[in-house]
């Protein structure tokens, strides 16, 4: 087991909540599911597993009409 630090976290459309992580020893970037949704219905997430999320996501743009 190796030492991380937590980066953040985030919930994914189905609900489950994910937390980034950072190995310390490595630098690498680790995702975990910490909660399940109540209606996730994806296989791949299961409770203090990792998930495989895209290295950069796309950061949404916020516009606003004025």
């Amino acid at each position: 087991m190796s030492l991380v630090r937590l980066l953040g976290f985030r919930t994914l459309a189905c609900g489950c909540v994910v937390g980034r992580y950072r190995e310390l020893a490595t630098s690498r970037e680790v995702s975990y599911v910490e909660e399940k949704g109540g209606t996730c219905e994806a296989n791949g997430h299961r409770r203090n597993h990792t998930i495989h999320e895209p290295a950069h996501s796309p950061v949404p743009l916020v516009t606003r009409a004025s």
